[in-house]
């Protein structure tokens, strides 16, 4: 696995290559990002993941200094998975100077649900994320293919848009959800958790589950769902943002009667760590 922490470097190792399969990644790789770049094997004729634990995402009170930085286990764990180019810049090289221009995604579809809560977040993943392709893609003379996990479905909604939008020649990929055997959602920040939070997590995706089954069953009262699900959360403890039922078209509430496909979202805190999760229905 050739590594680059350049992008001078980087760009003259892809130059002898045509088709760019790219997963980026912020480290303390986990089996769903490995998924990602198994899926990415076949779709070019070069695999590359990066490392990059973007600042710009995160928040002041955020985990930005405490975020689990893990090197040699994910080089390990990537060579293994058989990605072929490792990009790991430091912040000086992917932003030498202050990053003032920034992608601004339309507040329609960024400023609800991870958005509301996490003010700015997706300026920092959109910019990130745009800053990277210029990276990976600008030595590409045919297809290329950038792969982002489901689990992160409004932002992989929001890349799709900016992508279409800019009119970037990338097919953006989501890959299923990886999930451990009790159906809890692979994440970075599962580490986080005790083992008596760990145990608990699971009730995130059951709740959601139970969400997903009622809305097939026929409930129309979308208020009384998501409400009942909140509650359900609070009284084990958790303290959740948000349990919803959304259009996967838009993320927005759908209307009484409206037979578009449906999503069911959900993020809360357990003890200090913050969890996500969706299904589609």
């Amino acid at each position: 696995m050739f590594i680059a922490h350049t992008i001078e470097a980087l760009r003259a190792h892809l130059s002898a290559y045509q088709h760019p399969a790219f997963v980026p990644t912020m480290g303390n790789l986990h089996a769903g990002h490995l998924g990602l770049v198994r899926q990415a094997k076949p779709l070019g004729d070069v695999t590359v993941a990066s490392i990059f634990v973007n600042r710009l995402q995160f928040l002041p009170h955020e985990d930005f200094d405490s975020y689990p930085r893990t090197w040699d286990n994910d080089c390990a764990q990537l060579r293994a998975a058989g990605c072929d180019v490792l990009f790991a810049p430091n912040e000086k090289e992917l932003y030498p100077e202050e990053q003032t221009y920034k992608i601004q995604p339309p507040a329609a579809l960024a400023d609800l649900l991870e958005g509301e809560f996490r003010p700015g977040f997706f300026v920092g993943v959109g910019t990130v994320v745009m800053k990277m392709f210029a990276c990976v893609f600008s030595e590409a003379k045919g297809r290329r293919t950038a792969l982002f996990g489901q689990k992160d479905y409004q932002q992989l909604m929001v890349i799709r848009r900016m992508v279409q939008q800019f009119a970037l020649p990338i097919d953006v990929v989501g890959g299923v959800t990886e999930r451990a055997p009790d159906g809890l959602a692979l994440s970075s920040r599962n580490g986080y958790l005790s083992p008596q939070e760990r145990a608990e997590a699971v009730h995130l995706s059951k709740t959601l589950q139970a969400m997903a089954t009622a809305l097939r069953a026929g409930a129309t009262d979308i208020a009384a769902l998501e409400a009942q699900a909140m509650d359900s959360l609070r009284q084990r403890g958790w303290a959740p943002d948000y349990m919803v039922t959304r259009r996967r078209s838009d993320l927005l509430t759908p209307e009484a009667g409206n037979t578009t496909p449906l999503v069911v979202l959900g993020a809360a805190k357990l003890g200090t760590t913050r969890l996500i999760d969706n299904l589609e229905v």
